[in-house]
């Protein structure tokens, strides 16, 4: 999930890619904020990036 959020992929595009529902992907982007203490998804890109899990320069999507 973090790392779809570091891709810059909406809400939608991570329910469709996962195969759940916009609810359940918003649960879970929900209970990232809430375990990595960040305020927004902003905070979650830059966690995605600092902990390795995606580079600079790196996929948009992952088709």
């Amino acid at each position: 999930m973090l790392v779809l959020v570091g891709l810059g992929l909406s809400n939608e595009e991570i329910a469709a890619h996962l195969h759940v529902s916009l609810s359940t992907a918003k649960t879970h982007i929900g209970r990232l904020l809430q375990k990595l203490a960040a305020r927004d998804r902003a905070q979650l890109v830059i966690a995605a990036y600092e902990s390795g899990l995606i580079r600079p320069g790196g996929p948009r999507g992952l088709g």
